[in-house]
């Protein structure tokens, strides 16, 4: 089983379309890339810890390729909004990818650069790819949210939009 991190904006709805990808094992909503140690939703929220919103993703690479997944990322969200998701504003809700290893790292910033240059989006990609540190698993009320409350998902797959 492999590893890979991304934010998208709010957390459960990442966690949410990642979880219904054949071959992902698991998904799990958490904080990364931040300075403080075990931050804690309200600390995360007030936008001063520098950690984004994310989903550790694990999954099993014989039957789901990086490549895809990063397909599923960029369809699912706005990647062209700094610090925002639609009506979440915030560092926190950034759009990044957080890489696990140099060939993911390679990979993500190849799917960007060939994004970017596609013409499929009106502006630049604002997708950060920072080295994957620190995951700190958000509270147990986060984790499978949308399933829990019964809602549907909070974000809207822009493949269709394309």
């Amino acid at each position: 089983m492999e590893k890979a991190t991304f934010g998208a904006g709010c957390f459960w709805g990442v966690e949410s379309f990642f979880r219904q990808v054949p071959g992902v094992a698991d998904a799990v909503c958490g904080y990364a890339g931040g300075e403080v140690p075990s931050p804690t939703y309200k600390q995360v929220c007030s936008g001063r810890t520098g950690h984004a919103e994310v989903v550790e993703v694990t999954f099993d690479s014989a039957k789901v390729s990086y490549d895809t997944l990063l397909d599923v990322f960029f369809a699912n969200h706005d990647a062209t909004t700094l610090n925002r998701q639609g009506p979440d504003v915030g560092s926190q809700y950034r759009s990044a990818i957080f890489f696990h290893s140099p060939d993911q790292e390679r990979e993500a910033q190849a799917k960007k650069t060939a994004l970017d240059k596609s013409g499929r989006f009106r502006r630049p990609i604002v997708t950060t790819i920072e080295p994957a540190a620190a995951f700190w698993r958000a509270e147990d009320y986060h984790q499978r949210y949308f399933e829990k409350n019964d809602l549907p998902s909070c974000h809207v797959n822009l493949a269709a939009d394309r």
